[in-house]
C-alpha cells in the first residue's frame, strides 16, 4: 500500500541464538529468522516505550508493551541509533531514550520487579536482569539467602535450551538480611515485621510461574509425602504436563519429561514400599544433585481420591489407563499415575531373584551408608542414598571379596565390587553371607562375569564357573522374588536412557531410618506392562 518499511540485518530477538531481519513500518514492527519459520510481531498501537542500551551483543532495541511485557532485539551497531531514533519517532511517536547500565562491577544493590524481568540496580542505574520467565525453581537456602534456578529460554523466535552452546548461568542467590514491615492491608498485624528474605522469597514464586498453578489446573495432590532423597516430607501436586514438589523451603516444577525411569520395589521389611523416580536433568538443591528421588510409602496404607478429570479426557488423553475415582492403596494409584502421566513403564523386581530371607533386595552398606541393593532384570539399584543405577550392560565384572579361605571364614559378611567397563567401581560392603549362593547364581543367569577373592592376603583370584547352560540356568528360573507384590521384573522399560548412573552422593544431612516411614506417606501400584493389575491383585492377597 506505498508504506515505507525500514529494515535491519543481523538482528536477534531476545536471547534466540540465530540471527534475524528486522522490519520497521507505520503500522508495527515484525522479526524473522534468517533460517526456519520463527516470526515474531508487534503492532504500533501495543508500544508504550522504547529504550536504547548497551548489551552483550553490540546494542538493544528494549520495548515496553502496554500489556507490561518486554521485548529486547540486540545486535544493533552504535551509528544505528540516529537512524533508529527517527523512524521510531516517525512511525510511533515515542522517543528512543537511552539507558545507562551500572558498570561498577559491585554485587550489592537493591532489586525490583518490572514487569516479567527481575532488576538488580546499583547506584539507581541497572547493572543487569533476569527474565522471571525463566527461573525453575527457589528455594530458602538460609534465613536470609534465597537462590533461585535458570533454564534456557522457550519464548517467541528463541530455540531451546538445547540448541545453545557454551557457558551458560543457571542458579544465583540473593542475600537479603534486616526485615520489613508486613502488608498493611492485613488485619491485627500493625506494627509487625517479617523477614525480608521470605518476603522476596514469595515475591520470586507468584511472579516466576513456580507457585499456584491456575485454580482447578492440578489432577490431584498427594500431601506430607515422605521422601527418603533428598530427605523431608513434600506434596506431590500433579498437573497435566509436570508436578510441583513443595516441601516447607523447597518448590520444585518438575516436568514429565525429565522423568526417564519408574521403580516400584518392596522394602525388604514387609512394611514398606519404594516408589523411586529417576531424573534428567537432575533435582538440585544448591551444590547437590539428585539424579533420584525415593519415595517410601506404607503398604497397607490406603487413600480415597477423586482426579480432577473428566471421563471425556480420561478415554481421549489418556486412552483409558486412568481412573477417575480410585480407593486403593496409595502407592498404587501414585504409580499408576505417574505411569500414565510420563508414558514410562514402571520396573518391579525381578522374578530371577530372591534372597535367603525370601526378599527381592539385600541389605548392605555403601561406604558408610545403609542401604538396600535391588537386582534387577537389566541393571542393578542402590537406594536411598546415595541412589546408584548400575545397567548390567555397563558391568565388566563382579567381584566377591571375603567369601571363602581361612581368612574369612569366621565373618559373617562379605562384599562386593562392580568393575564397570567405563573404568569406575562401585563397592558394597556388610553383606549377609547367606546371601552369597542366591546372589552369585543370579549374576551366572545375566551371564555376568563373576570373581572372588579367595584369600585378602595374598591377592589370589578365582574366575567363577560360567560354563552353566541355557537349560541350568532355565532351571535355576525362580517364582517371583515376592509373590504377594506380583509382576514381571521389568527394568526394561521403554527409556532410552538405560545408562543413565548416578553422578554424584548426596551430601544433604540425612541418615537411613528403617522405621522412617511409619508414621505416614501412602504409596502407589504400578504395573509394569500388563501384569501390573495382577501384581496389585496378588498384592492384596
Amino acid at each position: 500500500m506505498g508504506e515505507k518499511v525500514n529494515q535491519f540485518d543481523d538482528i536477534y530477538l531476545g536471547l534466540a541464538p540465530e540471527l534475524g531481519l528486522l522490519r520497521l513500518a507505520q503500522s508495527g514492527l515484525g522479526w524473522k529468522a534468517r533460517k526456519g519459520e520463527g516470526i515474531f510481531t508487534v503492532r504500533d498501537a501495543d508500544l508504550k516505550k522504547t529504550y536504547w542500551i548497551r548489551a552483550a551483543r553490540n546494542f538493544q532495541l528494549r520495548l515496553h508493551l502496554r500489556d507490561g511485557k518486554i521485548v529486547k532485539f540486540d545486535g544493533f551497531q552504535r551509528d544505528d541509533y540516529e537512524k533508529l531514533k527517527d523512524i521510531i519517532k516517525t512511525n510511533y511517536g515515542l522517543q528512543l531514550e537511552t539507558k545507562e547500565l551500572s558498570v561498577k562491577g559491585w554485587n550489592w544493590g537493591k532489586t525490583e520487579f518490572q514487569s516479567s524481568n527481575l532488576l538488580f540496580n546499583v547506584s539507581n542505574k541497572e547493572m543487569f536482569e533476569i527474565p522471571l520467565n525463566e527461573v525453575t525453581n527457589t528455594s530458602l537456602t538460609a534465613k536470609h539467602e534465597v537462590m533461585i534456578e535458570l533454564s534456557g529460554p522457550d519464548g517467541e523466535g528463541a530455540n531451546k535450551d538445547k540448541n545453545r552452546k557454551g557457558d551458560q548461568l543457571v542458579e544465583m542467590r540473593f542475600y537479603i538480611p534486616g526485615t520489613v514491615p508486613k502488608d498493611p492491608d492485613a488485619d491485627d498485624d500493625e506494627g509487625e515485621e517479617e523477614n525480608a528474605a521470605n518476603v522476596f522469597y514469595e515475591e520470586i514464586k507468584a511472579k516466576a510461574d513456580i507457585g499456584e498453578a491456575a485454580p482447578g489446573d492440578g489432577i490431584v495432590l498427594f500431601s506430607e509425602t515422605l521422601c527418603l532423597t533428598p530427605r523431608g516430607r513434600y506434596d506431590i501436586d500433579m498437573f497435566p504436563s509436570f508436578l510441583r514438589l513443595r516441601g516447607k523451603t523447597t518448590d520444585y516444577k518438575i516436568a514429565y519429561t525429565s522423568i526417564i525411569k519408574l521403580f516400584l520395589l518392596p522394602k525388604p521389611d514387609d512394611v514398606h514400599v519404594l516408589f523411586v523416580i529417576g531424573l534428567d536433568p537432575p533435582l538440585r538443591q544448591g551444590q547437590t544433585r539428585y539424579p533420584f528421588l525415593v519415595f517410601q510409602f506404607v503398604r497397607e496404607e490406603e487413600t480415597d481420591v477423586t482426579l480432577n478429570l473428566d471421563e471425556e479426557t480420561i478415554a481421549s488423553k489418556y486412552e483409558g489407563k486412568l481412573e477417575r475415582k480410585y480407593e486403593t492403596r496409595t502407592y498404587e494409584v501414585v504409580s499408576t499415575l505417574f505411569k500414565a502421566l510420563t508414558s514410562r513403564r514402571v520396573t518391579i523386581p525381578s522374578e530371577f531373584f530372591k534372597s535367603y530371607h525370601n526378599q527381592s533386595a539385600i541389605k548392605c552398606s555403601m561406604k558408610a551408608n545403609e542401604g538396600v541393593l535391588y537386582p534387577l532384570d537389566k541393571s542393578f539399584l542402590f537406594i536411598p542414598k546415595p541412589p546408584t543405577f548400575i545397567p548390567h550392560s555397563e558391568i565388566g565384572s563382579v567381584t566377591f571379596s571375603r567369601v571363602g579361605g581361612t581368612a574369612s571364614s569366621a565373618s559373617r559378611t562379605f562384599d562386593l565390587k562392580f568393575n564397570m567397563k567405563s573404568g569406575v567401581d562401585y563397592s558394597f560392603s556388610s553383606i549377609n553371607r547367606e546371601e552369597y549362593t542366591n546372589l552369585n547364581e543370579f549374576l551366572q543367569t545375566k551371564k555376568i562375569k563373576t570373581k572372588s577373592m579367595e584369600d585378602e592376603s595374598t591377592g589370589r583370584y578365582d574366575i567363577a564357573d560360567e560354563s552353566d547352560s541355557e537349560e541350568d540356568t532355565g532351571k535355576r528360573k525362580r517364582k517371583p522374588a515376592i509373590q504377594d507384590f506380583g509382576g514381571d521384573d521389568d527394568d526394561g522399560d521403554s527409556s532410552p536412557d538405560e545408562d543413565f548412573v548416578a553422578e554424584s552422593e548426596s551430601d544433604v544431612a540425612e541418615e537411613f531410618d528403617e522405621d522412617a516411614g511409619d508414621s505416614g506417606a501412602s504409596g502407589s501400584d504400578s504395573d509394569s506392562g500388563d501384569d501390573g493389575d495382577r501384581a496389585a491383585k496378588k498384592l492384596k492377597k
